[in-house]
């Protein structure tokens, strides 16, 4: 079994399921009393909000690097960045690594392909909604991606930093979340990516019109599919 560096705390509520379901993978694979090889980095969250609030996002590439580098001088065989944010960072991190790292938009692009979706709603943080480092990798595996309007973008990274990010669960903010996904599936949308790993904390597969992907399951399936590899 190969040994996975996660990059967590980003926020930490959304850290612990992939720590489960990554071990729950396991468990069902391999049987009786075996669990997954992990190591955890968890940075403190708020010096990497700040980062990115004031668009300092080289201090934000320095941080993760660090992580990642710290995480592979422990012996693990691949990084799993628990959050779809900082992958934006990932080229200031392979630039420092020889092991690789799991790309959640990748191992998403793959599972909406699988399930026969072309065309998918994006949901997630600001940055990750209107700039290019996630949205082209969907592009680039064959998709087409559509993302809420502006108003509807503040409204969701808001819930996301002030409410999930603090383990608040608010049902107003769940009807919200419902009623945007419903114009997204108007606009032709077939799916919807929960493109922010706490967004899954709020909407159920139950609250959306359209089929869920939820990117923290996606992600921690993939990286224990990949540990479990000969």
């Amino acid at each position: 079994m190969k040994t996975l560096g996660l990059i967590g705390g980003m926020s930490w509520e959304s850290t612990i399921p992939y720590y489960r379901i990554i071990n729950e993978i396991v468990k069902d694979r391999l049987g009786g009393l075996h669990s997954a090889r992990i190591i955890l980095y968890s940075v403190e969250f708020a010096e990497i909000e700040k980062c990115q609030s004031t668009g300092d996002w080289a201090r934000c590439g320095e941080i993760m690097a660090d992580a990642a580098v710290k995480l592979q001088q422990a012996g693990a065989d691949y990084i799993v960045i628990c959050t779809n944010t900082m992958h934006k960072l990932v080229p200031d991190m392979l630039a420092k690594l020889h092991i690789p790292i799991i790309h959640i938009a990748d191992a998403t692009a793959e599972m909406l392909k699988k399930q026969g979706i072309k065309k998918a709603a994006l949901l997630g943080t600001k940055y990750t909604m209107t700039q290019d480092f996630y949205k082209q990798r969907l592009i680039d595996n064959g998709l087409e991606v559509v993302v809420p309007e502006a108003d509807d973008i503040t409204l969701i990274n808001d819930v996301i930093y002030n409410e999930l990010c603090r383990g608040e669960i608010r049902e107003e903010s769940r009807r919200q979340y419902a009623e945007i996904i419903s114009k997204l599936k108007e606009e032709g949308a077939e799916g919807v990516i929960l493109g922010c790993t706490e967004i899954g904390l709020l909407v159920r597969a139950e609250d959306s019109v359209l089929p869920v992907f939820d990117t923290t399951v996606i992600h921690a399936a993939r990286a224990a599919e990949m540990a479990l590899e000969d």
